[in-house]
């Protein structure tokens, strides 16, 4: 090895230290604000989902739009707005209303009025209120389940526990193990490694929460953990194929270590929002974290 590799291999060594520590050094922050919300429950944990969503949103918009276009942000923002106000009322069927009204004026504001990229076409028609959608479902799929007064608050810590030890783990067990990638056309750094210790940490950690909550048939909850943890690194390769499309590295730059909002919540929302529906599919919309837990 030549200096000039000893030093590039120790800059890339220092690089990725720091980056690890801010990582650390965010969830350290941004944690207890959201099981500390998330306990609390009400409009407190509503306005937590709502500016979440809308970031997502703003994120979305500068990817696709290249700039913060107004034509998406307007309609989406109120839509977003609306829905929340009517999720917090109990009012969730119009809540979804809400949001797909917003995807649909989103869409046609995109098509009708070009902006500084040139003539519209319905791609970009579809890719604004695609992004009104997707952040609508970042929105209601924890807004709604938390809503369960019963198994609202065990649901959650249960697709927190799965999530973030999914990605936890696959971060930790890619780095050392290495091998092959999991999707190189997608993400240059995804491992079969990552994937699968992703998948071991995150059925264990919902598991674990589960068994410590009183849940039963932990099994059934095991296969649910598995299933959530497969989603979440579904969306999250997701957001990395919109990442590449519009040839960003990240969604911004809003939380140190860890990129946009888009960048750490892609799979926490994909995988909520599946969890409503397999809440709301057994036991309706009144208690989909029962539905969700208990079998």
């Amino acid at each position: 090895m030549t200096r000039s590799d000893h030093s590039d291999n120790s800059g890339a060594s220092g690089a990725d230290a720091s980056n690890l520590a801010l990582r650390v050094a965010s969830v350290a922050v941004l944690a207890p604000v959201v099981l500390g919300a998330t306990y609390a429950d009400g409009w407190i944990f509503l306005a937590l989902c709502t500016i979440g969503a809308g970031g997502i949103l703003w994120e979305w918009t500068a990817l696709v739009a290249h700039r913060a276009d107004p034509r998406i942000l307007a309609p989406g923002l109120a839509a977003l707005l609306l829905s929340v106000v009517l999720a917090g009322l109990h009012w969730s069927t119009f809540a979804w209303g809400a949001i797909a009204i917003g995807a649909v004026l989103a869409a046609i504001a995109v098509r009708v009025r070009p902006g500084h990229g040139g003539p519209p076409t319905p791609s970009r028609s579809l890719w604004g209120g695609g992004g009104v959608i997707y952040a609508g479902a970042g929105l209601l799929g924890p807004a709604l389940l938390r809503g369960d007064p019963q198994w609202g608050f065990t649901a959650l810590l249960f697709l927190f526990a799965t999530v973030w030890n999914t990605d936890i783990f696959a971060y930790f067990c890619g780095r050392a193990i290495g091998g092959r990638l999991l999707w190189p056309g997608l993400s240059p750094k995804k491992t079969w490694s990552g994937a699968v210790g992703g998948l071991i940490g995150g059925v264990a950690a919902g598991v674990a929460v589960a068994y410590a909550s009183g849940v039963g048939k932990l099994g059934i909850v095991g296969i649910m953990a598995l299933i959530f943890s497969v989603l979440a690194q579904a969306g999250d390769l997701f957001e990395s194929a919109v990442k590449r499309r519009f040839g960003a590295k990240d969604a911004s730059q809003l939380i140190p270590g860890h990129g946009g909002l888009m960048d750490r919540l892609d799979g926490f929302l994909v995988a909520a929002f599946a969890a409503l529906l397999i809440g709301i599919a057994r036991q309706g919309t009144a208690a989909p974290g029962r539905g969700l837990l208990v079998w």
